[in-house]
Parts: C-alpha cells; structure tokens; sequence
C-alpha cells in the first residue's frame, strides 16, 4: 500500500498543460459552437441572448428541437467560474435535441465580480427562466465548474421552488467539482475570494440531495485524478443519503473532450442524459 497526498493544489486542477495538445481548448470549441448557432438559426430553432436577469451575462440562448419539445434540458459551462460564456458550448446541444429536448445554455457573471454563491443564485434565476419557455421535465447537465452548479440546484439548499424542482428528472455532472474546500488552497482562490464558510455552504458533496434527486456524475478516464476523486465523492455520499446515483469514467478521454459525447444522440453520455 502506498500513501498518497497532493503537494501542488494548483497542478491537481490543472487541465491544459497536463493534456497533450491542451493549448487547444477553449478556442477549438469557438467555430463548431458558431456553425451550430448558425445552423440553428437559419432553421428558425434558435433564440439567442434571452434575459433572465439585470446583470450583463444574465442571459441564456435556447436551442429548440425539429418539433414539440418533449421537455427541458439545460447545459450549464464551466471555466471555474471565472472565465468563458455561452458561446462556446452550442454544438454540444445536439445531442439533447436529436431526442426531443430543447436545450437552455445560459452565461452568468464571473469571478471576481461575483461570488460563487452569488453564481448559484443566478443558474437558479436562468433555470426558472427557461423553465417558463419550455413545458415538461428538466433535465440538468453541466461541465467543470458548471457540473458543481448543477448538482447544487438538487441539493437541499437549492435556489429552486419546490415546484421547479419537481420538474428535474436528471442530473448529469460532467467532470464536475463538488467539494470547494480543496480550491482554497490553489492560486485560483485569488479571483474565487473563497472562504471556509462559502465552500462548506456551496459543496454539494457537504450537503444533503433533495428528496428525488437522481445524478450522474460523469468523468473521463485520462481526467487529473482529482477530478476523478470529486467525480465518485459526490455519487457515494449522495447515495448512502437516499439518491439513485452512479458514477462513470469513460475510458480515452480526457477534461476537454469528455464533452464530445453529447453531439451525438447515440453517445452513452447523452442517452444517460436523455433516458436515465
């Protein structure tokens, strides 16, 4: 048996440097993400840039299915919560749509104009938003930073109404960090402005699951073994609460192209998604 401890926080959540060819993303998501608004647009099953908010980047796109939509799916980015927008995630709707769902993608202001708690609060504000342009079940799915605001809003403390939460069907956290506590230790928190009160009271993995809460915590193989940690943390505290959970690797992908799998309707992450 051998002992493990992280020395370098820092480097635990480093994702470009330690991914061949890291210095790709996020650019190598900007063009697919604009033909597909683009496309989308052109088909009249765009609409883009719809408020739920008074702040700058309270504004969310919605991508609509060929047809009905057979209910909600919401896709909340990542960037530890201090960089990129909505722009660059729109192909990954896809997926979701190929089956039906219409497809939410909201932006929300960044650290450190906002704290992380503020952040949760606007998801909250984008959901209940979308939630009134779109009839049927919700189902949440979010990346990074955005996997962490997802299973926020089905935790027991979540900015939702009770009748809002009884819409989500699913929840899906993509490579997602689900306790903050290791984040005050990084050179992140500079901008993040953390605190041991926040990061105990926004850790969905410090908290209790609302009742019904159904997640999937999603994670590649080739991901930083600490993203791997919070992927299964989260999955198993939350079962032993009462939760229908599971926790997944899927092997040959690393922090970036563990998305990939939602552009395509037959892809196991997002047939989890959609039939969960």
């Amino acid at each position: 048996m051998f002992l493990q401890r992280i020395e370098d926080w820092d480097d635990a959540y480093a994702n470009g440097v330690n991914i061949p060819g890291g210095d790709r993303w996020p650019q190598a998501w900007v063009e697919p993400a604009r033909q597909a608004r683009e496309l989308l647009t052109s088909a009249g099953r765009a609409r883009l840039d719809i408020a739920y908010g008074d702040r700058a980047r309270n504004r969310f796109d919605l991508f609509l299915p060929d047809g009905a939509p057979r209910g909600l799916a919401v896709f909340v980015h990542g960037g530890f919560w201090m960089r990129l927008d909505k722009s660059f995630w729109s192909h990954y709707a896809a997926g979701p749509l190929a089956h039906g769902y219409a497809v939410a993608m909201p932006s929300y202001t960044l650290a450190p104009d906002i704290r992380i708690a503020g952040i949760t609060d606007e998801i909250g504000r984008a959901i209940e938003a979308a939630s009134h342009e779109v009839s049927g079940p919700i189902l949440l799915a979010g990346h990074s930073a955005g996997g962490h605001l997802v299973s926020r809003m089905v935790s027991q403390t979540s900015p939702l109404d009770a009748t809002l939460r009884r819409r989500i069907r699913h929840v899906v956290s993509i490579s997602g960090v689900h306790d903050l506590r290791p984040l005050l230790r990084t050179a992140m928190n500079a901008t993040l402005k953390l605190d041991e009160d926040e990061a105990d009271r926004e850790s969905p993995a410090l908290l209790r699951p609302m009742d019904g809460a159904r997640l999937t915590c999603w994670v590649g193989g080739g991901e930083r073994s600490e993203f791997v940690r919070q992927n299964a943390l989260l999955a198993s505290i939350w079962k032993g609460l009462g939760s229908e959970t599971a926790a997944i690797e899927e092997p040959d992908r690393h922090h970036f192209n563990i998305l990939e799998g939602l552009t395509d309707a037959r892809h196991p992450l997002t047939r989890t998604l959609v039939e969960a």
